[in-house]
């Protein structure tokens, strides 16, 4: 086995990539693609020599070699995934446990559209070094919580994964780069949808480097932000900006970078409560609803078996976003596709009650949730069908 991760999880156009190797093959080579409508080739390394050095814990930098390449000031701002190639030949899989490692390249002019990755929630989920957030977490004083090395494989590819398997899709744990990313980034390069990308520990560091987008994307699973991180994402909507977010279960846990970075720490629980909630007296007293209009809190889960849902009901038709599809009120929305389209983790608001029309009629404590003034719910899912 060979495995890799990178010292940063993104760099600049132009800017060396530092990429930590240790295995038991004697021999491997680096090839670089970038992700878009499939893997695209993008260079090539000569042959290595590998050293085999034992695992870290979760909690430490495994301070594993550094071997160095250096980006092309060329090289477009997008996905990239670094492949440990072998002599004897070993393709390169998305859902690659070893032998891989993933890291994002900034732009240097930006386009209309950023898309955000979940590095954070990539991690807080990984296992390698035998824990994770979920799994015999390391513990940390200061902050107090559980705490996961952001340098140790892993981290969207490359690592071992903690969760149940997807009933849709087992070829991919759903916290990784593979399940939701590279189909949603395959989507819009099919579709034309030119993007910029960056990560949400970028954002973290920069939180200006928001100002020259005016279309803010996330995807999937996005549940662990930094403080930092979503006050830059709060001003960039509150300053104009736009934020679509195609997922759930988001801003779920509060992190706090540590050691310059490199690792996080979340509290999840305990006597006195789970202190990294946004949302409790407990917690961070700061409504995930602020920032998305809805949160977890309000909606469900489905995590083992088929889904059994009438999808999302209609609410408002006239609303541009059902421009030309035809849909009426009260119209079923994803029930029949595969996978439907309620996902296996739903965020939702406050609904007092549901009229005969399928109608959600949303609740005053809506305001005391955090839902924003003007919060329009275009479609709603029932959480069963006794709704």
């Amino acid at each position: 086995m060979i495995r890799a991760y990178p010292g940063r999880p993104s760099v600049r156009a132009g800017e060396t990539l530092t990429l930590h190797v240790a295995g038991d093959e004697p021999r491997f080579r680096i090839a670089i693609y970038r992700w878009e409508d499939g893997l695209v080739p993008v260079w090539l390394g000569a042959w290595l020599r590998a050293e085999h050095l034992p695992d870290g814990r979760a909690d430490e930098d495994w301070q594993w070699p550094p071997y160095q390449v250096e980006t092309g000031d060329d090289w477009p701002s997008g996905v990239y995934l670094a492949h440990l190639e072998l002599p004897q030949g070993q393709p390169l899989r998305l859902s690659a446990d070893s032998a891989a490692a993933l890291f994002v390249v900034r732009a240097r002019a930006s386009k209309t559209i950023l898309y955000k990755l979940p590095v954070a929630t990539w991690h807080a989920y990984n296992c390698s070094g035998g824990g994770c957030f979920y799994t015999n977490p390391p513990r940390s004083a200061h902050p107090p919580g559980a705490r996961v090395s952001l340098r140790r494989p892993g981290g969207g590819i490359g690592g071992l994964t903690w969760g149940a398997q997807d009933h849709y899709d087992p070829r991919s744990p759903r916290q990784t780069f593979a399940h939701w990313d590279a189909r949603f980034i395959r989507w819009m390069a099919r579709c034309g949808y030119a993007a910029d990308f960056c990560t949400d520990l970028d954002i973290h560091a920069q939180p200006s480097l928001l100002q020259d987008y005016r279309l803010l994307v996330s995807v999937g699973h996005d549940e662990y932000w930094s403080e930092d991180t979503r006050d830059a994402v709060e001003d960039f909507v509150a300053g104009g900006g736009n934020l679509a977010l195609f997922g759930a279960n988001l801003c779920w846990w509060r992190i706090h970078l540590v050691d310059e970075g490199t690792a996080m720490v979340c509290h999840q629980g305990g006597k006195h409560g789970a202190w990294d909630h946004w949302w409790p007296a407990t917690g961070a007293r700061r409504p995930e609803d602020s920032l998305s209009g809805a949160s977890y809190r309000h909606g469900g889960g489905w995590w083992d078996g088929p889904r059994d849902t009438p999808g999302f009901i209609v609410q408002q038709p006239g609303h541009w976003i059902f421009a030309g599809t035809g849909l009426a009120r009260g119209a079923s929305l994803g029930a029949d596709t595969w996978p439907p389209l309620p996902g296996y983790e739903c965020d939702g608001v406050p609904v007092d009650h549901i009229g005969p029309d399928g109608q959600a009629v949303l609740s005053a404590w809506r305001d005391e949730a955090g839902t924003p003034d003007g919060y329009q719910l275009l479609a709603a899912c029932p959480l069963d069908r006794r709704w």
